[in-house]
C-alpha cells in the first residue's frame, strides 16, 4: 500500500485555506505578534534614537566645559579673590573661547528673603549665586519668563536678581509684567527672568542670581567658599583652553587656580545606554511572550473546532505529520505576517518619536531586518503543542462526535 504524500504546495494551500476560514480570528491572532514584534522592533529603536541624544548630550557637555577655581595660596588666610576685574575680558580672548565668567555663592550668613516686605519664602532661604554675565551666558539657561542680566545691567551695577523656577514658586513670584522685586535682607532686588532650565550649574533653578559687580559691591568678595569660574569652550577646545587659562588669568601667579576640563563620560554612557537596552529588551520579550501565547492560544482552540475536519482527513489517508505540519504552517504563517506587520509599525513609531523631539532617529538594522523572522520563529514554537495535538487526534473518536 502507497503511503498518502504531502506537498509542500499542498501544505501552504491547506493551511491558507485553513487561516481563511475564519479571517477576523486569523486577524485578531496574528495582532499578538504584531505587538510583540513592532514593541520589539520600537523600543529597540527607541533606545537606539535616546542613546545616541545621550551619547551626543554627554560628549557635547565634557568638550566644550572647562572649570576654574580660586584655591588662592596654600597655607594662607588671605580670602581675596585671585580672579581679577577683567577675568572674563582675559579668558575670552583664548582661541575657542565662547563664554567664560566668574561665579560664587554670596556670604550671606542666614539672609531674609522674600518676594514682598515681612513675607518669606515657603521653603527656607534659597542659596544667592553672584554671577558674571558671561558665566550666565556660559550655563545656558532657558527662561519661562523675562531674560537674563547682561554687561549693561553688570556695568552700572543694578539691582536687579533672577529667579531659579524652583526659588520663584517658593517666594510665590510666577509673573514678571507688574516688576516684581525680590528683598534680601531688605533691599529690593528687580526681578528680570525666571530660569526653567540649565544645561550646566543647576543649582541655579533653586536659587537667586545677581550680577557678580553688584553682589560684590553689597556684600563684599566670597569668603567661605571661594570663587569660581565657568568656561564654555568651541566643540574639542576644553583641553587646549584648560591648559591656557590659569596663565592668562594671572601669569604672575597661575598656581591660585586649579583647572578641570570634563572627563570623558563614556562609562556613564555606556552604564546609561546598558541600562536602557536591559529594560526595554525586557518589555519587548514580554511582548513576544504575549504574542506567543495568543497563537498558541488560538490554534489549540482551532484544533478542537476542527476536531471532525482532522479526523476526515486522517480516515482519507492524511498521517499524523501530515496533519503537524499544516497547524505548524499556519502558526507560522501568523507569526510571520504579525512580524512583517509589526516591524513596518514599529520603525513608524520610531521616526514619528524622533521627528516629534526632533532627533535623529537610529534603527538597528541587527533588529529590524531579522525582526519578520522572529515573528515567524515564534509562530513555529506557539505552534508545536497544538500541532502535536491535532496529530494525536484519532479518526474514529474523531468521527464519531
Amino acid at each position: 500500500m502507497l503511503k498518502s504524500r504531502f506537498r509542500l504546495p499542498d501544505i501552504a494551500e491547506e493551511a491558507l485555506a485553513g487561516l481563511l476560514q475564519r479571517p477576523a480570528r486569523s486577524i485578531l491572532t496574528m495582532l499578538g505578534t504584531t505587538l510583540g514584534v513592532g514593541s520589539f522592533v520600537a523600543v529597540l529603536g527607541l533606545t537606539a534614537t535616546a542613546g545616541g541624544q545621550i551619547d551626543r548630550r554627554f560628549t557635547e557637555l565634557a568638550a566644550t566645559e572647562v572649570t576654574v577655581a580660586d584655591i588662592g595660596v596654600t597655607g594662607s588666610t588671605d580670602s581675596a579673590m585671585s580672579f581679577p576685574d577683567d577675568a572674563s575680558g582675559l579668558v575670552e580672548q583664548i582661541g575657542g573661547v565662547v563664554h567664560a565668567g566668574r561665579w560664587w555663592p554670596v556670604p550671606l550668613t542666614e539672609p531674609s528673603v522674600s518676594g514682598a516686605p515681612g513675607i518669606t519664602s515657603r521653603a527656607g532661604t534659597p542659596p544667592i549665586i553672584a554671577m558674571d554675565p558671561s558665566a550666565l551666558a556660559a550655563a545656558r539657561p532657558t527662561f519661562t519668563q523675562g531674560r537674563g542680566f547682561d554687561a549693561f545691567h553688570a556695568g552700572r551695577h543694578e539691582h536687579v536678581a533672577l529667579l531659579g523656577s524652583v526659588a520663584a514658586a517658593n517666594l510665590g513670584i510666577t509673573r514678571l509684567d507688574g516688576n516684581p522685586a525680590v528683598f534680601v535682607d531688605g533691599t529690593p532686588f528687580t526681578v528680570l527672568g525666571i530660569i526653567d532650565d540649565t544645561a550646566r550649574l543647576p543649582d541655579l533653578l533653586f536659587g537667586i542670581v545677581l550680577p557678580a559687580a553688584t553682589a560684590y559691591d553689597l556684600y563684599g568678595p566670597p569668603t567661605a567658599q571661594r570663587a569660581e569660574m565657568l568656561v564654555e569652550t568651541r566643540l574639542g577646545a576644553a583641553a587646549v583652553v584648560a591648559g591656557q587659562v590659569a596663565l592668562a588669568l594671572r601669569p604672575d601667579a597661575p598656581q591660585r587656580f586649579q583647572v578641570t576640563a570634563a572627563p570623558d563620560p563614556k562609562a556613564l554612557r555606556s552604564r546609561v545606554s546598558g541600562d536602557l537596552d536591559v529594560l526595554f529588551l525586557t518589555l519587548a520579550g514580554i511582548s513576544l511572550v504575549i504574542g506567543a501565547i495568543g497563537i498558541a492560544n488560538t490554534t489549540l482552540v482551532a484544533v478542537l473546532e476542527r476536531t471532525n475536519e482532522i479526523g476526515l482527513r486522517r480516515a482519507l489517508g492524511a498521517r499524523p505529520a501530515h496533519i503537524a505540519a499544516q497547524f505548524l504552517t499556519e502558526s507560522t504563517t501568523l507569526g510571520l505576517l504579525g512580524g512583517l506587520v509589526g516591524t513596518s509599525a514599529g520603525i513608524t513609531v520610531v521616526v514619528i518619536a524622533a521627528v516629534a523631539q526632533d532627533w535623529t532617529p537610529l534603527l538597528p538594522t541587527w533588529a529590524v531586518l531579522p525582526a519578520p523572522a522572529v515573528g515567524a520563529v515564534v509562530g513555529l514554537f506557539a505552534g508545536v503543542y497544538p500541532a502535536q495535538r491535532a496529530a494525536r487526534v484519532e479518526p474514529v473518536e474523531a468521527l464519531r462526535r
